[in-house]
């Protein structure tokens, strides 16, 4: 691939500092204003690399490296960058609590209204959404693996005395928002004949066999799943009946507190459990997004520090419960059948009826999610691959958009609307827009590429890849003052007409988790080849053969003229062995030179020989 995650993310720094500080004054907000998300996403461009690679580390003032203080210079130096982080983070937090310290979460200006012309109320830009939630799961676990290893390198008490006040809110924040992703979750419950059981029923039925054939075989198919969600005991979803097994039913999570969601019982300090206004509805949107964020409670960086106490681990263990429950779902639905599945019959259509390519390629995350976790055959990935292939090519990514398409392009710009039921309570009806989908399908495209075994389909995958990334690159801003960040459609899309000029945080974060996806792929082992392991295995015992007997028949004196190609020899295959199981081709080359070597010994004393 063409990436240079390093050097990427490098570029993405200097420009984000640049952007955001100027002075000692620091800028919030981009595009759509501030709030609890775009300001999480404006801090985690600079706390996720940080968090997650060594290399960018900004906890440690010495090991700090030179080329990250180089990209960051706008900011301060060594020791003045992490004291300016903690005065950031103190910033976020006292912004979005309350007065009485209690964690907010609203979506803000991020809330459209469905009509232009209306006004968002004061009591909607308020309401908790589960996107706020996610971020700040990420953010905080981040933050408070960036104080605990700070502190270390703090000898003034009154910073000391900070770290700790920012630690205790920081936890109070996190619980917040583990609360609220379980008092988010939701099962929709429905009969078969229902409008959403048609639609769950056509978009399983691809073999087009009777109905009633699908819904028992689909049923059977989900009976793990039902079992697991009648084991819920805590947040909302816990309370739905699910005994009767002629009815159908989804799960996952709403785009904010489901209506009349009990609150949940804990010793942690939360604060007020807000009523919510979202219907028990699942979103394919909210939900894909839930399951990326939460895992970051059970990262091993997590484990590893000791981030959370038994209290959040209880939650954790709660949510991971459902990331199990809902992955499973969704990817038994997805790949159900014997013949094509309903994955691949683009686009998605959802429950309620409406059909995009976006809702498709949110299927595919969590199916990728399940992928990715049970190491799956390269039957299954090479068919999730056409998937990936099929809707970059309707989305005009790696096809020329033609004249007037407006629907490919309006994926991109403004975005596919998403409706909050319920928000019209509370004033006009509320949509959320979603942007993302060009980035998106990069990171699920290298997903997949990162765990296939074949070489044919990682290539595929590969080439995919590079055709995304340079279609996100004509997005990037080349002016002054927001250049090397995004989004900026018009430098893709002719057909659109508003050219951008303030940076979106929420199109430019999810760059930043890409690049460092990238970053954390490129350290692990090479995927094997279990065909190449054994020919190189062929290949040492030929060669080892070769150096007994070598060594063997070469007279001693000659051999003591001979011993430094024989040692180095002897090094290269004890070498090719050690590496043989992880990296077959690398054992493969040295066997070879070996090989090579052994051969010239051999021809040198034939030679000699017919000499004689």
């Amino acid at each position: 691939m063409k990436l240079q995650p390093r050097q990427q993310l490098l570029e993405i720094w200097e420009a984000a500092a640049r952007a955001s500080s100027q002075g000692k004054e620091w800028r919030w907000g981009g595009r759509h204003g501030s709030n609890s998300i775009s300001d999480a996403e404006q801090l985690l461009c600079f706390m996720y690399p940080a968090s997650e690679l060594p290399e960018f580390r900004l906890d440690t003032p010495d090991a700090t490296s030179d080329d990250v203080l180089e990209a960051l210079a706008s900011i301060g130096d060594s020791v003045e960058i992490p004291k300016r982080l903690l005065t950031l983070i103190d910033a976020y937090l006292t912004t979005y609590s309350d007065k009485d310290g209690r964690p907010l979460f609203g979506g803000d200006s991020y809330f459209l209204p469905n009509e232009p012309g209306e006004e968002v109320t004061s009591e909607q830009r308020a309401l908790d959404v589960v996107d706020s939630y996610s971020m700040s799961v990420t953010l905080m676990l981040g933050t408070l693996g960036f104080l605990k290893v700070f502190r270390r390198s703090v000898t003034r008490q009154d910073i000391r005395a900070k770290i700790s006040d920012l630690e205790a809110r920081s936890n109070v924040r996190l619980s917040a928002a583990m609360v609220g992703l379980l008092r988010s979750y939701t099962i929709n419950v429905f009969e078969p004949g229902s409008p959403q059981g048609q639609a769950l029923l056509r978009t399983a039925n691809q073999a087009k066999v009777h109905d009633r054939r699908v819904h028992d075989d689909l049923q059977k198919s989900l009976e793990e799943v039902r079992a697991g969600l009648r084991d819920l005991t805590i947040g909302s979803g816990s309370q739905v009946d699910l005994d009767n097994p002629n009815l159908l039913f989804e799960c996952g999570w709403a785009w904010g507190v489901v209506k009349n969601a009990p609150e949940v019982i804990t010793d942690l300090k939360v604060g007020d459990q807000p009523k919510g206004v979202a219907p028990e509805v699942p979103y394919l949107y909210f939900t894909a997004n839930a399951l990326v964020g939460v895992v970051d409670l059970w990262s091993e960086r997590t484990r590893v520090l000791g981030l959370l106490d038994d209290d959040q681990q209880q939650l954790a263990n709660a949510l991971q419960r459902r990331w199990d429950i809902t992955q499973n779902y969704w990817r038994t639905v997805a790949t159900f059948g014997k013949d094509r599945w309903p994955l691949e019959d683009i686009p998605w259509r959802t429950t309620d009826g409406k059909e995009s390519d976006y809702y498709s390629l949110g299927v595919t995350a969590m199916v990728v999610q399940y992928l990715v976790r049970t190491r799956a055959g390269d039957v299954d990935l090479g068919r999730v691959a056409g998937v990936l292939e099929e809707l970059a090519r309707s989305a005009r990514i790696t096809r020329r958009p033609v004249e007037n398409d407006l629907s490919a392009v309006a994926l991109h710009h403004p975005g596919v609307k998403v409706t909050l039921l319920g928000s019209d309570e509370l004033g006009p009806q509320l949509i959320w827009q979603v942007a993302d989908f060009a980035i998106t399908l990069l990171k699920r495209t290298i997903w997949v590429a990162t765990i296939t075994q074949s070489n044919r389909t990682r290539e595929r995958l590969h080439t995919l890849a590079d055709q995304i990334w340079a279609h996100i690159q004509q997005r990037r801003f080349t002016h002054q003052q927001v250049k090397g960040l995004w989004d900026n459609p018009a430098g893709a899309f002719d057909d659109v007409d508003d050219e951008q000029n303030q940076v979106s945080w929420y199109f430019t974060e999810r760059i930043v988790e890409f690049l460092v996806t990238m970053a954390l792929t490129s350290r692990e082992p090479p995927l094997r080849s279990q065909q190449l392991v054994d020919v190189a295995g062929e290949l040492l015992a030929e060669a080892e053969h070769l150096l007994n007997r070598e060594q063997v028949i070469r007279p001693v004196r000659a051999r003591r003229g001979a011993g430094s190609s024989i040692t180095t020899i002897a090094s290269r295959l004890d070498r090719a062995r050690k590496i043989m199981g992880e990296r077959p081709a690398s054992a493969t080359a040295l066997i070879n030179q070996a090989l090579l070597e052994l051969d010239q010994l051999a021809a040198a004393r034939e030679n000699a020989s017919e000499a004689m």
